[in-house]
């Protein structure tokens, strides 16, 4: 709606994923190079935790956008459910063929998979976004799985993606065994106030070059406060005040902008959203100017 008004070619704030418009900040740049030294060096777990919306599904999409002709990747949501499920889920992944196959013959299907890849000098990695669904028994077969890796030649990589629990649930005791197997471990965490405002303008760049600065200094200040720094919320924020300066005509989104959206929000009951991602028993207020 307010794209034409403002020169955008695309929404410069959408709530899904979207690699082309990948921000590197200290966080996410650290947590990209770890996970490309972790690959390249064929660790056999990689992990990246951090809270909801902070950016783990772009980041590992933009990873492996990037990857080269000698990887190999598959990509799943959760595992969790039947062994059979989950070998199907997998083999679905690589584009394998598991229909017709019981579990022995999906389990030897993958391995015959991994070893003709290594043959091939290419390796493969299976990414499991919002890994912090499994359950123990599931990382522990994965953990398990990942004996077929002969001598030192690595045939499945594993990064596991996921939100806060899934280190809690990796830092048990039980769980000692396959913590000691995870090469990278980096937590995600929010942008901060100056990451934010490059954040905005970064986005706002990429829809449309030279509108960099369409929100002032004051307004992003006030969405960091009201997002706590959490991407998929300045999102969020960002396109809800485009629509009010839109609405208004108005040829730039400065803090009395913001504050009269969130006024309205609050007025209305909120977005059901805090400040860490989570949901909220209240709505957001005004954070002044």
């Amino acid at each position: 709606m307010y794209e034409p008004f403002y020169g955008f070619k695309v929404k410069p704030f959408a709530l899904l994923p979207q690699e082309e418009f990948m921000f590197l900040s200290r966080q996410h740049r650290m947590a990209l190079d770890l996970l490309i030294y972790g690959l390249r060096n064929e660790a056999m777990f990689c992990v990246v935790c951090g809270d909801i919306g902070t950016g783990k599904t772009t980041l590992i999409r933009y990873l492996l956008s990037r990857h080269g002709p000698r990887v190999s990747v598959g990509m799943v949501t959760g595992m969790n459910g039947t062994f059979t499920e989950r070998m199907q889920w997998t083999l679905s992944a690589f584009e394998l063929e598991y229909r017709g196959l019981d579990k022995i013959g999906m389990q030897h299907a993958l391995v015959e998979f991994l070893k003709r890849q290594a043959v091939q000098s290419r390796r493969v990695v299976l990414v499991i976004d919002e890994a912090q669904a499994l359950e123990a028994e599931v990382l522990e077969e994965l953990r398990l799985f990942s004996n077929i890796n002969a001598g030192r030649t690595t045939l499945l990589q594993t990064v596991l993606v996921g939100q806060l629990t899934l280190r809690e649930t990796l830092r048990r005791s039980a769980m000692r065994q396959f913590a000691q197997r995870v090469a990278v471990d980096y937590l995600l965490s929010p942008l901060d106030k100056l990451q934010t405002q490059a954040y905005i303008r970064h986005r706002l760049g990429i829809a449309c070059p030279g509108q960099e600065d369409l929100f002032t200094a004051d307004a992003c200040e006030v969405i960091f406060t009201a997002s706590g720094g959490i991407p998929r919320i300045v999102n969020l924020l960002c396109d809800t005040a485009l629509v009010y300066g839109y609405a208004d005509q108005k040829s730039e989104i400065d803090a009395a902008t913001v504050n009269e959206m969130l006024g309205d929000k609050a007025r209305q009951g909120g977005w059901l959203f805090s400040r860490s991602g989570g949901r909220r028993s209240r709505p957001v207020t005004d954070s002044g100017g």
